[in-house]
C-alpha cells in the first residue's frame, strides 16, 4: 500500500452505503481500524441532530427552526476504544442516539434538504485528506461520488431486524416483528425521499450480508480495498 518510489502510504476514500440495519457502522469501523483509516459515521451525525431536536421539542416539520438550531451546533466524531464517540456541543451523546425514539424519527429529519446540505459539507471536509471510511445512505452517490471504493451493503429485512433486535437493550418495549416493520418503513422513506435517496452508485459493489458474519464482511471489504489500492499506485 505504498506509492511507488516513495515511503508514503497511498490513501483512498471508501464509501459504504446501504439500508438501515445492514451492519454498515460496525463493518466500516472495523475496516477503518484494519487499514488505520479514519472512520466517519454519517448516520450518527443525523442521529445527534434528531436527538437534540427531540429534546428541544422541535419537530421535523419545522424545518426553519431545525436549520436555525443546526447552524450553531458543533458535531464531532472522536475515536474511542468502544468504537466512536459522538460529541454534540461538547457533550457526549453517544449513549442516547440509538434509542427507539431516535430510530423512529431520524429519517424524517434527514429529508430536510438544507440540513443534508449542511452535514454533507462537513462530511466532505472530513474526507479531503483521504484515508477515510465513511458509511451512510448516500455516500457513494452524493457525499463522496469520487470515492475510490464504493460498497453497497444489504441484507434481508428480517435479518436486519434481527441484528437490531439483538443490539437493543432488552428493556426496550419492542418485538422483533415491530422492529421488522419499522425497518421496512425506514427503507421506504429513505428510498423515496426527494433529496439524496438511498440508492446504489453505478460503480458500487453490491454485498449481500444476509448469510455472512461481521468478520467475513470485514475481511471481504478490506481485501477488496487493498486490491484497489494496489491498482491505484
Amino acid at each position: 500500500m505504498l506509492k511507488k518510489g516513495t515511503g508514503e502510504q497511498y490513501r483512498i476514500n471508501i464509501a459504504i452505503d446501504g439500508p438501515a440495519g445492514a451492519g454498515k457502522s460496525t463493518v466500516a469501523r472495523k475496516v477503518a481500524s484494519r487499514l488505520q483509516y479514519i472512520y466517519v459515521d454519517t448516520g450518527a451525525m443525523y442521529r445527534a441532530v434528531t436527538w437534540f431536536m427531540q429534546k428541544e421539542g422541535i419537530s421535523a416539520e419545522n424545518a426553519v427552526k431545525v436549520l436555525q438550531m443546526v447552524q450553531n451546533m458543533v458535531i464531532e466524531l472522536k475515536p474511542h476504544e468502544n468504537g466512536q464517540m459522538v460529541m454534540l456541543n461538547g457533550e457526549d451523546v453517544t449513549p442516547y442516539i440509538r434509542s427507539l425514539q431516535v430510530n423512529a424519527e431520524v429519517s424524517r429529519y434527514a429529508q430536510i434538504e438544507d440540513l443534508r446540505t449542511h452535514l454533507v459539507h462537513l462530511q466532505r471536509q472530513m474526507a479531503m485528506t483521504k484515508g477515510v471510511v465513511m458509511d451512510g445512505r448516500d455516500i457513494g452517490t452524493t457525499v463522496l461520488p469520487d470515492a475510490e471504493v464504493k460498497i453497497f451493503m444489504t441484507a434481508s429485512v428480517r435479518e436486519r431486524a434481527l441484528r437490531r433486535f439483538n443490539e437493543l437493550d432488552k428493556a426496550e418495549p419492542i418485538t422483533l416483528e415491530q422492529l421488522e416493520a419499522d425497518i421496512a418503513r425506514r427503507d421506504k422513506l429513505d428510498e423515496e425521499r426527494e433529496v439524496s435517496p438511498l440508492k446504489k452508485a453505478e460503480d458500487a459493489v453490491t454485498l449481500d450480508t444476509t448469510n455472512m458474519s461481521i468478520d467475513e464482511v470485514v475481511e471481504y471489504i478490506t481485501a477488496y480495498c487493498i486490491v484497489q489500492m494496489d491498482g491505484e499506485k
